[in-house]
């Protein structure tokens, strides 16, 4: 059940979308989290391998893989910074351009916790299906984009924090709350 969508200079793509929680918020559009995690069946039966982003990785770099809003070529919306294979998946961080009204949407959405999946958009090069579990073992893809998506393919590649001037959102709460409790007057609410 792989989702794939066409284009002039992208036929046959096929695309992967992962899931995950907000930690921070950051004004200038920055955050990061895993875009495919390693080992894992996904809702269309593929597992990725650990090694099957390097050689695009080797030859696109960051520069090359786009930075899109639901895997539509029509609507890029940033750039990434660094996308990187370590033992638990692709990491990526990037940052949105605010600059292009569609970004400071996905923004305003990531920090309301409505938006946080990611999903690969790739071409798969080297793979193989159990004709028993009809499980697809994926080790080389070639990586043409990483989307910022509302349903991942891949439940758990998840944008892991949207970064905010000065620290997290979760580190601004606490301080918040510590303020709070320590101001004078202060009545904690009956649990």
């Amino acid at each position: 059940m792989s989702l794939a969508f066409s284009h002039r200079f992208a036929p046959s793509l096929e695309t992967k979308a992962s899931a995950g929680a907000l930690a921070a918020i950051q004004p200038d559009g920055r955050f990061e989290g895993y875009a495919a995690l390693f080992g894992r069946v996904d809702l269309g039966r593929d597992v990725i391998l650990p090694g099957a982003f390097a050689r695009s990785l080797a030859e696109r770099g960051p520069q090359g893989v786009r930075m899109l809003f639901q895997h539509d070529p029509a609507e890029p919306i940033g750039t990434w910074s660094e996308i990187a294979e370590d033992g638990r998946g692709l990491f990526v961080r990037g940052r949105l351009t605010l600059d292009v009204a569609r970004a400071r949407e996905v923004l305003a959405l990531m920090r309301s916790g409505a938006l946080d999946g990611l999903s690969i958009g790739f071409r798969a090069v080297e793979g193989r299906t159990d004709p028993r579990s009809r499980v697809r073992r994926l080790a080389r893809i070639d990586l043409w984009e990483i989307s910022v998506v509302t349903f991942p393919m891949q439940p758990d590649a998840r944008i892991a924090s949207v970064k905010r001037a000065g620290g997290s959102l979760a580190a601004t709460i606490r301080r918040g709350a510590r303020r709070l409790r320590t101001a004078p007057g202060f009545t904690p609410a009956p649990a």
